[in-house]
């Protein structure tokens, strides 16, 4: 049998690449599940965080929504929030599309057969975006652990609301390299713009950083033996919740343990505040009447982060310090 010749090979190869091109491109979004979604009509009768107003949309899975919710009049923020109909206890934002670059009212958000996510003004400017257009994509769905994917016909995740953390991590959602490796707090619970602090995986251990306006980097305010690994390098950090354990998870091996709460702590999460202290908040839902958010973990005491702050403002920042706990 006579072989192929090596411009047969290219032939056969350049087909074959066009093929599978051709068969992704064709992938589109069946139109009852494309959408556009308006930023108008009624508030959200709930109690949410930061003193705010939401409208929460027909995009829900579990106990976690999407919505608009705004601070400051006319200025709203793409949101996922957490939190059960059937309590009182204030629905909490877990994450956020467009901080720092808000929207309008009548703004839209649109899931187009191309497979891409937009968020826009009225106008037409676009604040946000997945930049998933033409990759394949088939759908979109909220999971019940808070993560919005779009997915491809095999199931795949094209996109992650996971992938993209701003203040929060969720049980599950991770800091990894090759991704986002930076919790960022915000500016204030008025504000919501970016804030003076982060949290940042490095390769051998997690650093709090505090930024100050009359400075031009940053300065580490809190790491150790806890936060850091002696051998290998970091690829990942993950919040997991094992058997009541609250836990950050090192892709090493091993992590600290944050939390052991006494009752179920399914729906918990790891925040960076405003004021730079990290947190862990677990819904406490035995009593649905009363049920609650509780801080079970907390790193600092107010005193210690008041101090830092005062220290920074003051301009004495000169280097790397570890606040004592």
């Amino acid at each position: 049998m006579q072989s192929s010749t090596p411009m047969e090979r290219s032939f056969f190869f350049s087909l074959f690449l066009l093929l599978s091109f051709s068969i992704v491109a064709q992938s589109t979004v069946p139109s009852n599940s494309t959408f556009k979604k308006v930023n108008t009509g009624k508030w959200s009768e709930a109690i949410s965080e930061y003193n705010s107003d939401f409208r929460g949309l027909d995009i829900i899975s579990s106990v976690f929504q999407l919505c608009f919710y705004n601070t400051t009049p006319n200025a709203f923020t793409l949101a996922i929030r957490i939190g059960t109909r059937r309590s009182p206890a204030v629905r909490r934002f877990v994450w956020e599309a467009n901080r720092g670059n808000p929207v309008g009212e009548d703004a839209t958000l649109t899931f187009g057969e191309d497979g891409n996510l937009i968020l826009a003004d009225a106008d037409g400017r676009v604040a946000w975006q997945t930049n998933t257009a033409d990759k394949g994509v088939v759908g979109l769905q909220l999971l019940s652990n808070g993560n919005m994917v779009l997915h491809d016909s095999k199931g795949k995740f094209i996109w992650q609301s996971f992938d993209h953390p701003t203040d929060t991590l969720l049980v599950g959602q991770s800091l990894r390299v090759g991704g986002v490796t930076r919790l960022v707090s915000r500016a204030s619970d008025k504000k919501n713009t970016n804030g003076a602090y982060s949290l940042v995986l490095e390769p051998t251990r997690i650093a709090m950083y505090y930024k100050s306006p009359n400075s031009p980097k940053p300065f580490i305010y809190y790491t150790s033996d806890l936060f850091s690994i002696q051998r290998g390098r970091l690829q990942y950090v993950r919040l997991i919740n094992s058997a009541n354990h609250l836990s950050l998870r090192f892709s090493t091996g091993g992590g600290p343990e944050l939390s052991k709460p006494s009752f179920n702590s399914t729906l918990s999460f790891l925040r960076l505040g405003v004021d730079g202290n990290l947190r862990v908040y677990s819904f406490n839902y035995q009593e649905s009447s009363s049920a609650s958010w509780e801080e079970t973990f907390t790193l600092f005491s107010k005193d210690a982060v008041n101090a830092l702050v005062a220290h920074y403002k003051m301009g004495m920042g000169s280097g790397p310090r570890a606040v004592n706990l």
